[in-house]
Formats: structure tokens, C-alpha cells, sequence
């Protein structure tokens, strides 16, 4: 009623004053300059004419202005007189005679002197629904901006695959929602918060979709940096006003996407304790495991941060339980890819199996990028299904990069890649633990001028030393492929993100992992950097000395790994020749063809030799 009141108000005044420009206006249009002439009768205008008095007159129908020699201005009204004209040329008056004004004539003049209030009265119009706007937006400045679904949400947990763990405790979360006496009956507390934790792209997102779809009870739906404003109290205000929103419609769920754009660890900052972004995270506290118990109300959070997050926050009480969503696995990503593949044509060679067995390490996001690329292959190709063919070029394009056929390299350069790739693929087939050989191409893809593709026959969740030992030796290939040929004044840049990962895995070999002859002490320790967002790893306090044996362990570790690989392609420079002149003439080659060249069989190719032009779709075959 008070806001209806101050609305009224508003309006009367604003009346008030249009009343008041409205009255100066046409106080401002009232002809002025008409009462400043002198009104002469007829017959004392003849006099006046007749004395010689009157030097000129404009005559407009009936009506006739005059101005006497004195330059006194006057008007007066004629009637039909015919003796006028002449009178007037005997006395030498200069005459004007200008139509008689219509009524279209009298509006269109009436316009154009309204013209100036009329664009005044729209410009302060428009003034009043801007002010209006502003003024509401004022109003609402700390509203909530979460979205309610309300069940229109169509995706399910029959639409999420690969993450069955995560689908079962949310599953519980909904049962409890629609059946809350089946768990009270036994003491059980409905769950305040659920944090849904894991890389980007594993479908932490898509399972807030399915709650919102399966649970019938409002779903609330907003982001972290939907609170983060510049002005102190904004986000806390928001967030208020977001459970006073869901107090009314409990029981009900808020999902809150990238929690740690507001949860962040609290004194990291500039701010202190007083920037705005902490005292939203501090208001949600509250309102999470304040003096008010909000029954009925679930937060699930989703983050790939949860290290960045403020350890009150992750208390239980607030949120009770923390959900792991990772990578699917071999089982996930075919189920995975049976979801994104319902409304794509598939060939019958089509082999969802194959396809999980060769993505190892890919999400959810992944796979379904993984079916679109190869749809959109088909199309292009003018294909009515989608083939294997397809699913396999789409997946070296998404794991290698997009082929870059229209960068040309003159002969020496092509040379040095397919020496390079070799020397990556021969000492890779003649190492133990080794990852498989899948694909080798000098085909230029993304940044890379040429690619030595390694597929794990299974996923796996930890790596052994001879493993490592021998990764190392593989990433040096390339470099040692070109000392031998080239000589090392030759050798090219090529191997820079060889060398870097080399390094960095020899690194964590000895700091991290305790691999090496200092034994199983961690001389570095990841850290996570609130105030930077990332984490990174920070040497320990250590003396100067132990500093050093490390960095000579890290170095012997590098030039064993360099040493290893010499002997290995020295004992089969044969095999390193003939797979670099198999690449020079066919550019791309599988791990089979690979095989099959090395013993001496020749590769038949449906197409011939590849073009520069026209990139090849067709898999050789080994004879």
C-alpha cells in the first residue's frame, strides 16, 4: 500500500508540472506583438490615407495592417469597397495583398508553433520512463537472480551416463525430497548441501539438469558470479533474498554453478575482510547453518576448484556431502557415447566399443564433441550415415588437431619431420611398458608439423617408474633422430615440447614421487595460489646443497633417458630409415602399417599416394 502510495505521488507530481509548462507555453504563444498596434475604425483610416499619412499597408482578405509615417503600426477591417484601391494609388500607398489564410493553412501554423513544446513535452517523457526504469532497477539491485525451473526441464538421469556413483547419491537426494518421512522415521537429517567436484566437461552441469527433470519439487538455478558485484552488500543481499525465495516453495533444490566465483578462501584477497565477494561468502554461512533452520532447502554447488574453496564452507552442516564427478571410464564412455549417438545415423561398421577403447582420458564434453565432429564429417562427405571412417578421422582431429594441408614444406623439412616422427615410433616399439603404437603422420595438425599418436590398451590410474623411464626416452626420440642424421648443428626446434614435458616428468620423478637415489622424501609440494586461481608447485625450505643433489638427480635421470635412447636407435637405424621413407611417401601410417612395414610388406593404398590437395579417408591395408 505505502509502495502504491509513493507511486501515486510520484505521478501528481510529475502532472503538476506538465500543467505548469503547458501554461507557460501558451502564455509564451499568445501573439505579443498584436497589442502593440492601434485599431482605427474605417472611416478614420480614409482620413488618415487622404492626409498623406499612410506610407504602406498589407492586405489579407478583409482584414488590413498599415504602418503610419510616424511608424505607428495599426489594424483595421475593410468592406467591400471599390473606390479603395484607387485611393490608395492617388496617394502613393505601397500595397501587399497576400491570401486569405484556409483552416489547413491556420493548423499547419498552429503545428509549427506547438512544434518546439511538443518535442520539449516528448524529451521529458522520455526522461520520466528512464527515471522510472532506473528507479525499479534500483529497487531490485539486490534481487536474487536465480532462475526457477519448476519441472520444465527434460533431461533426466536416463540422459546421464558414465558417472553411476554420483547418480546414485543424487538419486537419493530426490527420493528424500518426494518421500522425506521413509528416512525420518529412522532419524535420518535431510542433507543441506551437495558439492559436486570434478574436472571440466564430466557432466557436473548435466546432473543438475537431470535433478531439475526427475525431482517434483521447484529447482532454483543460478551461478556463483551472479552475486559478485562491485558495490559492498550486493552479493549479500542477494543472497537473502535467493533462500527467501526458497523458503516459500520448500521443499526445494538450489543448484549454484562455479561456486568458487564466492567461495574462495577468505583473507587471500586485497580486500581483507571487507571486499565484497567475502561478505557474500559469509552471508551464504549463515544462511546455510545460521539461528534459522532452513528445512526443506538443498544447495547442490557445482566446482572443478574444490582446493580453492574457504574450509568453512565444506564443514558438515553446510555441505554434507561432496560428490567425486571424474572422467568416465572405459564402461562410462560407451555408455556415454550410446547416450550423444540416439539421434545420429549410424553405419552398421560402426563400433561404439572400439571407439571408448581408443578415447582413454576423455569426458563426457569430449565424446559428445567426438559424434558431432563426425556427423558433421558425414555431411560434409555427403553421406547418409556416419561411418567409421568418420568416428575415427573425428577423433584424430580432436586429439591431434585439424590436418593443415595448406601449409607447404619444401623437401628438407618434410625430411626432417618424418626422421623426427620415426625416431618417436621405433624406440617406442622397442621399450617395455610402453603404451602401443596407434598412428604416426607428418601431415601437419594444429601446431604441431608432424604427430606420433600412443593409445594405453587400458585406462590407468597410476604409472610405475620403468614406465615413466621409458616415456622419457620416447620424448627424446625425435631429438636424437635428427643428431643422427642431420648432425647436431641440424637439428631443429621441433623437440622444444619434447624437452619440456621430458623435464617436467623428471622433475616430479625425483620431488614429488621419490624415484630416485635421495629415496622417497617430496622436496617440492603443489600449493594452491588463492589470490592467482591455480595451483602450482613450490620448492621446500631446503639447504643449498640437498638443492643441488636434487637438480643433479633430475639431471641424470634426463641424460640416462637421452643416453637410452641413442643406443636403441643405433642398434635399429634400419628400421628408422625405412619407417622415414614410408612416412616421405605416404605421409600418414597406422600402428598395424607400421608393424607390416618393418617386416618387409608393402602397403597397398586404394588412392595412390596422397595429395596435397585432397586429404585421404580411406585406411591403407597392410598385404
Amino acid at each position: 500500500m505505502k509502495k502504491k502510495m509513493q507511486v501515486n505521488r510520484g505521478v501528481l507530481i510529475w502532472s503538476i508540472m506538465l500543467l505548469v509548462l503547458f501554461f507557460f507555453a501558451a502564455v509564451s504563444q499568445e501573439p505579443t506583438t498584436e497589442k502593440s498596434k492601434q485599431e482605427l475604425s474605417y472611416s478614420e483610416f480614409l482620413n488618415q490615407v487622404r492626409q498623406d499619412e499612410v506610407t504602406q499597408i498589407k492586405l489579407q482578405g478583409q482584414n488590413l495592417e498599415g504602418q503610419l509615417k510616424n511608424s505607428t503600426k495599426f489594424t483595421t477591417y475593410i468592406p467591400n469597397d471599390a473606390n479603395l484601391i484607387p485611393l490608395l494609388e492617388e496617394h502613393q500607398v505601397a500595397m501587399t495583398v497576400v491570401p486569405e489564410e484556409t483552416e489547413e493553412n491556420n493548423f499547419i501554423a498552429g503545428l509549427i508553433s506547438w512544434l518546439p513544446m511538443i518535442l520539449f513535452l516528448g524529451f521529458f517523457l522520455i526522461m520520466m520512463r528512464q527515471m522510472a526504469a532506473s528507479n525499479g532497477k534500483a529497487l531490485s539491485f539486490g534481487k536474487s537472480r536465480a532462475r526457477l525451473l519448476n519441472g520444465k526441464e527434460k533431461i533426466t538421469f536416463n540422459d546421464v551416463a558414465g558417472i553411476e556413483e554420483a547418480k546414485q547419491e543424487l538419486q537419493e537426494i530426490v527420493e528424500f525430497l518426494k518421500a522425506p518421512v521413509k528416512f525420518q522415521r529412522l532419524g535420518g537429517k535431510i542433507p543441506k548441501g551437495v558439492l559436486l567436484v570434478g574436472p571440466p566437461g564430466t557432466g557436473k552441469t548435466l546432473l543438475a539438469r537431470a535433478i531439475a527433470g526427475e525431482a517434483e519439487v521447484p529447482f532454483y538455478s543460478i551461478s556463483g558470479s551472479d552475486f559478485v558485484e562491485m558495490f559492498v552488500g550486493v552479493g549479500a543481499s542477494r543472497v537473502r533474498d535467493m533462500f527467501e525465495q526458497a523458503k516459500k516453495t520448500s521443499p526445494c533444490i538450489v543448484f549454484m554453478d562455479e561456486i568458487d566465483a564466492v567461495g574462495r578462501h577468505r583473507g587471500a584477497g586485497l580486500g581483507g575482510g571487507n571486499d565484497e565477494r567475502e561478505q557474500t561468502l559469509n552471508q551464504l554461512l549463515v544462511e546455510m547453518d545460521g539461528f534459522e533452520t532452513n528445512c526443506g532447502i538443498i544447495l547442490i554447488a557445482a566446482t572443478n576448484r574444490p582446493d580453492v574453496l574457504d574450509p568453512a564452507l565444506l564443514r558438515p552442516g553446510r555441505f554434507d556431502r561432496q560428490v567425486v564427478v571424474n572422467n568416465p571410464d572405459l564402461k562410462g564412455r560407451e555408455a556415454i557415447l550410446k547416450v550423444h549417438v540416439r539421434k545420429v545415423p549410424l553405419a552398421p561398421n560402426v563400433q561404439l566399443d572400439v571407439i571408448a577403447r581408443g578415447t582413454p582420458g576423455f569426458s563426457g564434453a569430449d565424446l559428445a564433441n567426438l559424434v558431432n565432429e563426425a556427423a558433421l564429417l558425414a555431411a560434409h562427405r555427403n553421406k547418409t550415415m556416419v561411418t567409421m571412417t568418420e568416428f575415427e578421422d573425428a577423433k584424430d582431429k580432436v586429439m591431434m588437431g585439424a590436418e593443415r594441408r595448406s601449409l607447404i614444406m619444401d623437401e628438407n623439412e618434410k625430411k626432417m619431420t618424418a626422421y623426427h616422427e620415426a625416431g618417436h615410433a621405433i624406440v617406442s616399439l622397442h621399450l617395455p611398458e610402453s603404451d602401443p603404437l596407434h598412428k604416426v603422420t607428418i601431415i601437419p595438425r594444429g601446431r604441431a608439423l608432424g604427430v606420433t599418436m600412443q593409445l594405453p590398451e587400458k585406462d590407468k590410474y597410476s604409472q610405475s617408474k620403468t614406465y615413466l623411464l621409458s616415456r622419457l626416452s620416447i620424448l627424446f626420440a625425435g631429438r636424437v633422430a635428427e643428431e643422427m642424421i642431420f648432425g647436431k648443428e641440424k637439428v631443429s626446434t621441433g623437440a622444444s615440447n619434447d624437452i619440456q614435458v621430458a623435464t617436467t616428468i623428471a622433475r616430479k620423478m625425483v620431488s614429488e614421487w621419490g624415484m630416485s637415489s635421495l629415496g622417497p622424501i617430496a622436496f617440492e609440494e603443489p600449493e594452491s595460489d588463492v589470490f592467482l586461481g591455480y595451483s602450482i608447485a613450490k620448492r621446500k625450505n631446503m639447504a643449498d646443497n640437498t638443492a643441488l643433489q636434487v637438480d643433479k638427480e633430475i639431471s641424470g635421470l634426463i641424460n640416462r633417458a637421452y643416453k637410452r635412447t641413442q643406443d636403441i636407435l643405433k642398434t635399429n637405424r634400419n628400421e628408422l630409415e625405412t619407417l622415414a621413407k614410408g612416412l616421405i611417401q605416404y605421409e600418414t601410417l597406422s600402428g598395424d602399417e607400421i608393424q607390416g612395414l618393418l617386416k618387409g610388406k608393402k602397403i597397398r593404398h586404394t588412392e595412390g599416394k596422397n595429395s596435397k590437395l585432397k586429404p585421404r579417408h580411406t585406411v591403407p591395408e597392410v598385404a
